[in-house]
């Protein structure tokens, strides 16, 4: 068995952790103070204490994939269109929260995660020819994010 590559398993929790963080920046005291605070909100809508330990598992949960996939032999051409799905699902997930909270936009929150949520549903089909464990875990955020993608739809049309 070959033994586990700490630094690279450090840096591929790292990663997800640091778009959470870019995130925080945007739920400023004023976006969530006022702004959100203001917003109509469905009956659905949980409280906000709940986004935090759910995001938290859910970064730690995208972090293994990853480190699965790269030590699967990183050069081979599928691994790294893999790794770019991974990538795209990423950068669509650290743009919600500027474009939703930062911009105070449910539209463009809306469009953004319409997106994030077929990046990861290609992204977990990717993983799935290289490793079912590691596309299973993605699963718990695909759900997530199905959830966040009604609730921002409805955050839209009850605030337009």
């Amino acid at each position: 068995m070959k033994p586990v590559n700490i630094v690279k398993l450090v840096i591929c929790c790292a990663v997800p952790f640091l778009v959470g963080i870019m995130g925080s920046f945007f739920t400023t005291a004023d976006s969530l103070g006022n702004w959100y605070a203001n917003l109509h909100k469905p009956l659905f809508n949980p409280p906000n204490w709940i986004f935090g330990p759910v995001w938290t598992t859910l970064y730690i949960m995208m972090a293994f994939p990853r480190f699965w996939s790269g030590e699967k032999a990183s050069t081979t051409k599928f691994v790294r269109i893999v790794l770019v799905c991974f990538i795209v699902q990423l950068f669509l997930n650290a743009i919600w929260t500027p474009l939703f909270f930062g911009l105070h936009s449910p539209l463009l929150g809306l469009i953004d995660i319409v997106l994030l949520l077929n990046a990861i549903i290609v992204t977990i089909f990717a993983f799935s020819r290289i490793s079912r464990p590691a596309a299973l875990l993605l699963i718990p955020y695909l759900a997530w994010v199905s959830f966040a993608t009604i609730l921002n739809a409805s955050l839209y049309l009850l605030n337009r």
